[in-house]
């Protein structure tokens, strides 16, 4: 038996590593974040597999990596064939309840050549993810009938019929004019909305009451904060909370424009990145992202005194994390996607509340952890299988717990994927949407990232730890690069492809061909 009941899994939208007090930001005052880390264990190198919101999140709620489960874009169905962690829990009686954003995608096709109803019982939990939705919102356009966050501003004064759109990312200027935070020269001024009435104060609501609703039975919550994703906007006083001084700089230098690979080149001509690269525009809008993120760590401290006031902190496992980071204008990018640290490099905290994880708590661990480890994790927690046939992730807790690890140890490197055929590099780079694919492998020392029908690209982060430097045509690193895609290889065969019978499966019909009546191979 375990003593872990409850699963709180937080994650938050495109929040960076390097902004959290916990992960070594001079300023920001994360006391609850910092605080959870202080009872569990902080990851360093921590990665998901994907710098884009949609494969991210769909690796961490299928334990699978990009190339497996398929989701490659924001929009693209999860297949209906892969499996996420709350059907899982389903099918051993219990269920993983929603607060905030998925990304999921229904498989409408899948579900139509399966004749699964769309409305009925089955088709409802597909399109869901296998969440019990308390309230769905992906944040990045008006909320529809998925989430009660717009019929509840009405109800608190905010008329209209479009009150995300004309409160909650709008903002009135000095002279009282109402201005769309859509454009980020606006998001100084502080959101329309009162801050209990904003996005991550109406996300605490749902998720503290849920807790609090569950009594002694047993729960497991995906709290998922849209922020501090864009729009950047945020209520008063988070909005100027922070000033620039207070901010840290831009990570880049001009030479890295210089003979720049081809395909951040292009991403480079996206509006984002034109625009991130004026120090105005990210001027303005990192302190307002720092508010963003203040906000989220105060409702967190809301959690926190839920869970104690409950005596939850006992029998509680809770993640961390987030989905990606954002670039901010660092290395002459806007948004994520691209394979430096500062977007696939996130912050992982797992607080263990088993008495066998007492040695490790306060402690950093560098060891190389991903968010297909997620799934695995709670499983393990709650004493359920393993599912080894499927998840491609291990469980984080033989390192929470100090506890002996499988034979080859953990482990050395991490791998990330791009598909960038949804983007505008693809048509400035001339590709076919099959042409657009890279993959990151990084180890302790060096990232290596394989382009589809572009040379690749090499960082040694030893000598170059803010990747300014590209060795990928250096011809004095051929064999390093012959290494690390050596790794890349390697990991593609270690996927799991056979999903459809598990290893005990296999393992009870290995040799017993003449048990079936075939008796081949005979004198």
């Amino acid at each position: 038996m375990t003593a872990i009941r409850n699963i709180l899994f937080i994650m938050c939208d495109q929040l960076r590593r390097d902004h959290l007090g916990c992960y070594g930001h001079p300023y920001l005052r994360t006391r609850n974040i910092d605080a959870l880390a202080a009872r569990g264990v902080r990851f360093d190198n921590a990665y998901v597999s994907s710098g884009v919101c949609g494969p991210s999140r769909m690796s961490y709620y299928t334990g699978r990596t990009m190339t497996s489960h398929g989701a490659n874009w924001n929009r693209v169905p999860l297949s209906i064939g892969e499996i996420t962690l709350g059907e899982y829990l389903r099918r051993h009686g219990r269920s993983l309840a929603l607060a905030g954003k998925t990304h999921v995608q229904v498989d409408a096709s899948g579900m139509e050549r399966l004749d699964i109803e769309r409305n009925s019982a089955v088709g409802l939990r597909l399109s869901a993810g296998s969440f019990v939705e308390l309230d769905r919102y992906d944040g990045h356009h008006e909320p529809g009938s998925e989430s009660g966050y717009p019929a509840w501003l009405r109800a608190q004064g905010y008329e209209s019929e479009r009150p995300w759109s004309d409160y909650v990312i709008s903002v009135e200027d000095d002279a009282g004019n109402v201005r769309s935070g859509w454009q980020m020269r606006n998001v100084g001024w502080p959101s329309r909305v009162a801050e209990p009435h904003s996005e991550t104060a109406y996300m605490t609501d749902q998720a503290i009451r849920y807790i609090e609703q569950q009594g002694d039975e047993p729960w497991a919550l995906h709290l998922s904060y849209v922020k501090p994703h864009w729009p950047y906007v945020a209520p008063r006083p988070y909005h100027d909370m922070y000033s620039l001084d207070q901010c840290l700089p831009p990570v880049r230098r001009t030479a890295e424009l210089d003979n720049a690979h081809p395909v951040t080149a292009a991403y480079r001509q996206h509006e984002e990145s034109i625009n991130f690269s004026r120090d105005e525009v990210s001027n303005t809008v990192r302190p307002v992202y720092q508010g963003l993120i203040q906000q989220i760590d105060d409702h967190l401290g809301r959690v926190w005194e839920a869970l104690d006031k409950l005596g939850r902190w006992q029998d509680t496992l809770i993640v961390f994390t987030a989905d990606h980071g954002d670039f901010l204008g660092d290395h002459w990018l806007g948004e994520k996607e691209q394979f430096y640290d500062t977007v696939q490099r996130v912050p992982m905290i797992v607080y263990d509340p088993s008495p066998d994880a007492h040695a490790t708590r306060g402690t950093a661990d560098a060891r190389f952890t991903s968010c297909i480890d997620v799934v695995p994790t709670v499983l393990e927690a709650l004493g359920l299988p393993a599912y080894k046939e499927r998840i491609e992730g291990r469980s984080l807790l033989p390192l929470t717990r100090n506890a002996p690890l499988r034979e080859g140890g953990w482990r050395d490197y991490v791998v990330s994927e791009l598909d960038y055929s949804f983007r505008g590099a693809r048509l400035t780079l001339g590709r076919e949407p099959d042409e657009c694919r890279g993959w990151m492998v990084r180890d302790a020392r060096w990232k290596y990232v394989h382009w589809l029908g572009y040379r690749p690209q090499l960082f040694d982060l030893e000598a170059d730890p803010n990747e300014f430097v590209d060795l990928g045509g250096d011809r004095t690193h051929e064999a390093v690069r012959a290494q690390m895609h050596a790794k890349l290889v390697d990991w593609h065969a270690s996927l799991k492809q056979r999903v459809t019978m598990d290893d005990a499966g296999v393992a009870s019909r290995t040799d017993t061909h003449k048990d079936w009546g075939v008796f081949f191979g005979e004198w």
